[in-house]
Formats: structure tokens, C-alpha cells, sequence
């Protein structure tokens, strides 16, 4: 018998079309899955995202099985596992003798670095295959963001639609004139907004079997491990993308910003999780909008705006973290060093918005793009969180959170730690934002309407705050220079109050624990 090609897949590479399989017969190879423990605790994962990850490697390896695929599969609990990637690699070649290592190219820096030692290590060639999954390479990033200053991702965007030929007309312009209908899509929230149900999947066997074993290996990490509900095959991711097209894709695009407490993904898709570890494929989820948008069943700015989140946003974040890597996990451009708060993990916050988007996270591993950023993200900018922290607790928390994706969106969009190399202005907000795009505000201890004190919102006195210490960074910035104006208008003894407010608050921030992201 020939030596095999051996054909390591990732937890994030559960794809059919993967380039590393592509050309191979099924006799000639081995594929080499595995459940390493470095994987599920280089930051503690919320325990629902370990079970996503684990659950769907596990469906898929009876999947490549059923089709004749020959799989060498190391499960968490085999007592010679190593917990890690090259350590099982290395046991893999012993095992195999394999005339070739191929693999896709790993989606996280830490793990391409290590798998570019693979060839010195072993003895038969590696070849680290690019991920075709996207539909922007490395070089096509590399040739977009020559020459510019600021990377912005509206004309990125544009060359992804004119790639695709999504939402395009025959005459090569965007299908109703405009590029983009993001104007469309701020409603605040309705008030008894509710948006139908996203599908559950009851746990198999195989999802039992992990839950149990996540609750033993992983029960100090952070997160409620039941009820799970995750797609953990392609057959479920596709039943949830038919569910989100039928009932939440029309009225996705004027509420994609909106908060109501308690309904904690309203007209969101839930997708990202499955499209993140391959088992959805993002075009096919672009061209299946765009269908409902040409049989009339879903208005166009919707349809635009969950494009423009996927070959818009998604390719761009992915190019952007390689063109930035490695910096970019150690960018701290406004010197923001406070640690985080205990809260982000217990959610003990009278901060009813804060609190309600920390429930959410800790119950479902999830939260909306707007909780995110606008909520989470935005108290951690104005509050001065430091980065490292913050981005730390976005990978650990959420169930669709992979470096390559959470980094770009934590140190450039929440926090502009880059220095604007990603977003064009800090987003920074008072409550008045939080409660005109929610109903957070009315039933909270603090009051919105009051701009210091200490029954103010807090984010009324840390806006200016973050505003006053970061003027010198930020006055000359295009975009929000003008606010400055309105700060010296106030005069001394009005700065001094937001200011005195902010700091009291500040002080009274409990830290957070050590051992909650990382083991210390």
C-alpha cells in the first residue's frame, strides 16, 4: 500500500469543499481530525462553544466516514492525546507514515505560525493550501489596501459586489442605484417589537455525549452549557439559514440595529456560527438573499445590508487581520490600561443594558452585532478598558468568536486601539444613543436623562470623559473635531462635574478576577 497524504482539518474547516481536499481520492488519504485541549483553553471558551466546535468536528467525521473517507480521529479524552495541534500531527506521521502533510491554512495567526514549523519537524512535505472558502485572498487584501492611508470598507465592498455580481445590474452599476442602503436600516425598536422564533436543534447522541464531557473537562469556564440549541450539521445550519430567509430576512435590514430587552437576536440570522466553522458557505447565503430579493419576497435593504455583512464586512475583517497581524493583537493607540470589570463576567451591573447583553452572552453565547458595539464595546471605549482585556473576553465569550474575526472588530471598530486604521472615528456614545435604539433605559436604576451625579447614566459623564482625555488624539479627527466645540461651551465648572462623575464611577469598577479568560 502507498504511503497516504495526510490531511489535517480544523474545527473551523468543516467544509466539503475545503482546498485541502480538493483533487485527493478517497483511498489516498487520511484525514486527521482532532480535539486538542489548547484549543479550548488559550482563553477559556464559553462551555456552548465548546460544544459547537466539538459536536460539529464530531458529526462531520461520520459524514466524511458515511461517504468512504478514511478518518483518524483523536477525541479530547483519549488518554495519549497531547493537546496539541503539532503534538497530534506528530503522532499522526508515526501512525501513517504519510508521503505528504496537506492542510488549508489555518484561519488564526498563533496556528499558521505553528504550522509553519510542520516541514523542519517532519519528514515528508507540508503544503499549506489557501482557504478558497473566502472570496477575497491574501493577495487580493494586499492589492486593495496598497497606497491607502485608511482601509475603508465601503470601497473594499464595492469590489467584492462587482466581483460576485451580487445585487448588480446588467450595466455594471448596484441594483436600485445605490451602493448602499445602510440610511434604511437605524429603526429604533417598536414598542411589543417581537421577531419570530430562530429554530432550536435538540442535542443528539453525539451533542449529549460532548455536553457531558464539556461539563466535566470545563465547568469553571464561563457560560451556562444548557439549554443547547446550535446547528451542529450542515442539514441543521440549513434549516436555520431557510427559517431566518422565511420569517426574519425582510424586516432584518430596519431593526439590524435596534434592542429590546429580552428578545435577544429579534430579526438577526444566527448564522455567523455556522458560516464560521464551515458548515454554511457564505456566497451560497448571499445568492439565496439575493433570490428572495428577486421574487419580491424581501425589500432590497434588507437584502444589501445582510450582503454587505458578508462579503462586505466578513471578507474585509478576515483581509484586514492578516494585513495587520501580528500588531494588531498588542495595538493600544489611545493608552486605554484599566482592567476589566468583574461585571463583564457576573453581569452584577445595575446597568440594565449592560446587563441584559452580559444575560444573553452568558445564557447563548450570542449577542447582536449592536449589543456588541454600541453596548458592550462602547462602555469598554469610553471606560478605557484595556484592549488585551477586551478582546480576550469577545474570543471567550461567543460562540461564533474566532481570532481572524473577533480581533479586527474588537481593537479596530469597538475600541479604535489601531488608530483609526479600520474605523474612520471612535464609536463612542452617551445613553442618548442606547435609548433611542432600545427600551433598556426606561426601567434601569440610572436615569438617561441625567447627564452627571449618581443617578446619572454612566455613559452620559464617560463619554466626555473619554472625549477630554483623548483630545489630543481625537480633536483633529474629521468626523467628531466638532465636539470639542460643544465641550468648551460648557465652561470649567461643568467639565468638572462630567469629569468628577466619571471618575467617581470609575472608582467604584471592581476588577475582574484573574482566571476568567486565561488560566493564571
Amino acid at each position: 500500500m502507498t504511503s497516504p497524504v495526510l490531511v489535517p482539518i480544523l474545527g473551523d474547516q468543516l467544509s466539503r469543499n475545503l482546498s485541502s481536499l480538493a483533487g485527493l481520492s478517497r483511498k489516498d488519504a487520511v484525514i486527521l481530525m482532532m480535539e486538542v485541549g489548547d484549543e479550548a483553553t488559550y482563553v477559556k471558551h464559553h462551555k456552548q462553544k465548546i460544544v459547537l466546535v466539538l459536536s460539529a468536528m464530531r458529526h462531520f467525521a461520520e459524514a466524511l466516514r458515511s461517504e468512504g473517507w478514511r478518518v483518524d480521529y483523536v477525541p479530547l479524552d483519549d488518554s495519549d492525546n497531547t493537546g496539541s495541534f503539532t503534538g497530534e500531527v506528530a503522532r499522526a506521521v508515526e501512525r501513517h507514515g504519510p508521503s505528504e502533510i496537506r492542510v488549508t491554512e489555518s484561519g488564526e495567526w498563533r496556528v499558521h505560525e505553528a504550522m509553519l514549523e510542520w516541514e523542519g519537524r517532519f519528514a515528508c512535505p507540508v503544503r499549506i493550501l489557501p482557504d478558497t472558502r473566502f472570496i477575497a485572498s491574501h493577495a487580493d487584501f494586499r492589492r486593495f489596501a496598497e497606497g491607502r492611508k485608511h482601509l475603508t470598507m465601503e470601497h473594499f465592498y464595492r469590489e467584492m459586489r462587482r466581483k460576485t455580481g451580487l445585487l448588480m445590474r446588467p450595466d455594471g452599476k448596484p441594483e436600485g442605484g445605490a451602493w448602499n442602503y445602510d440610511a434604511e436600516n437605524r429603526a429604533p425598536p417598536k414598542a411589543g417589537l417581537r421577531a419570530p422564533l430562530a429554530p432550536k436543534f435538540a442535542p443528539d447522541v453525539i451533542t449529549q455525549e460532548v455536553i457531558a464531557l464539556v461539563g466535566q473537562r470545563f465547568g469553571d469556564h464561563f457560560g451556562d452549557l444548557e439549554p443547547f440549541g446550535w446547528p451542529v450539521t450542515r442539514a441543521e445550519a440549513l434549516e436555520a439559514a431557510e427559517a431566518f430567509f422565511a420569517r426574519r430576512l425582510a424586516l432584518f435590514g430596519p431593526y439590524q440595529d435596534a434592542m429590546v430587552a429580552g428578545q435577544d437576536d429579534l430579526y438577526h440570522s444566527l448564522l455567523s456560527t455556522s458560516l464560521n466553522i464551515g458548515l454554511l458557505d457564505p456566497l451560497e447565503l448571499c445568492r439565496r438573499a439575493e433570490a428572495e430579493y428577486r421574487a419580491g419576497r424581501a425589500p432590497l435593504n434588507s437584502v444589501e445590508g445582510f450582503i454587505r455583512q458578508i462579503i462586505g464586512w466578513r471578507e474585509y475583517v478576515r483581509g484586514f487581520y492578516w494585513h495587520q497581524m501580528p500588531g494588531l493583537a498588542k495595538a493600544n493607540e489611545l493608552a486605554a490600561h484599566r482592567p476589566l470589570p468583574e461585571f463583564f463576567w457576573t453581569g452584577a451591573t445595575d446597568m440594565r443594558c449592560l446587563a441584559d447583553c452580559i444575560r444573553t452572552t452568558r445564557e447563548d453565547a450570542h449577542a447582536h452585532h449592536i449589543q456588541r458595539l454600541m453596548v458592550l464595546g462602547n462602555f469598554c471605549l469610553i471606560a478605557g478598558i484595556d484592549p488585551q482585556a477586551v478582546a480576550d473576553w469577545y474570543l471567550a465569550v461567543y460562540a461564533d468568536a474566532f481570532e481572524w474575526v473577533e480581533l479586527p472588530n474588537v481593537a479596530g471598530m469597538v475600541l479604535y486601539a489601531d488608530g483609526g486604521r479600520l474605523a474612520t472615528k471612535p464609536y463612542a456614545a452617551s445613553g442618548n444613543y442606547i435609548n433611542k435604539m432600545s427600551d433598556y433605559c426606561g426601567r434601569c436604576r440610572y436615569k438617561v436623562s441625567q447627564k452627571t451625579g449618581p443617578n446619572a447614566c454612566p455613559f452620559n459623564p464617560l463619554y466626555w470623559h473619554f472625549m477630554a482625555r483623548n483630545r489630543s488624539r481625537l480633536e483633529g479627527n474629521h468626523r467628531i473635531g466638532r465636539i470639542y466645540a460643544t465641550w468648551d461651551r460648557m465652561g470649567a465648572a461643568r467639565q468638572r462635574e462630567y469629569l468628577d462623575s466619571a471618575e467617581k464611577f470609575l472608582d467604584s469598577l471592581e476588577p475582574a478576577r484573574e482566571g476568567w479568560a486565561r488560566n493564571e
